[in-house]
């Protein structure tokens, strides 16, 4: 049983702590998948926020048939989007935190990335859900209307791709 359902019915209900208990468990993936397509985090931020946003203010018509984690990642999708028809320039790359892996692992990263970008952008779409964000192959096909076969061979193409890309750079 999907356990969003409940909070589902609770969040009709008014329980502010529904609300925010469904926010806390979507919210850090909402927040990587929309950093993965704006490379900016404080705007990738604004819009994870504004994922929420949308989610909540057409909460009442809202009608719960599969996963509302799908759902969200269909409205940050086409808040990806939308950031990027009203802005013109490219940000920069937020660099990830060195830590204790050094400066190679952050180039390894780096190139990993570039690579990605340079997906057409149906198989950067799949790639993202599938490699970044660990979802199934079923719910990314719901999420982007599109049918298993047709996720599974993105999935193929991507992979060929980046590898292609990655043994080219000298990357492996």
């Amino acid at each position: 049983m999907d356990s969003d359902i409940l909070l589902m019915q609770r969040m009709k209900n008014g329980d502010e702590q529904a609300i925010e208990r469904f926010v806390q468990k979507h919210y850090a993936d909402i927040l990587r998948y929309c950093c993965l397509h704006i490379h900016d985090r404080n705007d990738a931020e604004d819009m994870a926020q504004e994922t929420f946003a949308h989610f909540f203010r057409s909460f009442d018509n809202y009608r719960h048939l599969g996963k509302a984690r799908n759902y969200l990642y269909v409205i940050a999708s086409n808040c990806c989007k939308d950031f990027y028809r009203k802005k013109r320039e490219i940000p920069m790359e937020e660099l990830p935190d060195a830590g204790d892996r050094g400066m190679e692992d952050v180039d390894r990263w780096l190139d990993v990335r570039r690579s990605v970008d340079a997906l057409p952008q149906e198989l950067k779409e799949t790639a993202i859900l599938f490699f970044f964000q660990g979802m199934k192959q079923a719910d990314i096909g719901k999420i982007l209307g599109i049918s298993l076969p047709l996720v599974k061979y993105r999935i193929r193409k991507a992979k060929e791709i980046l590898v292609k890309q990655l043994e080219q750079e000298g990357i492996t």
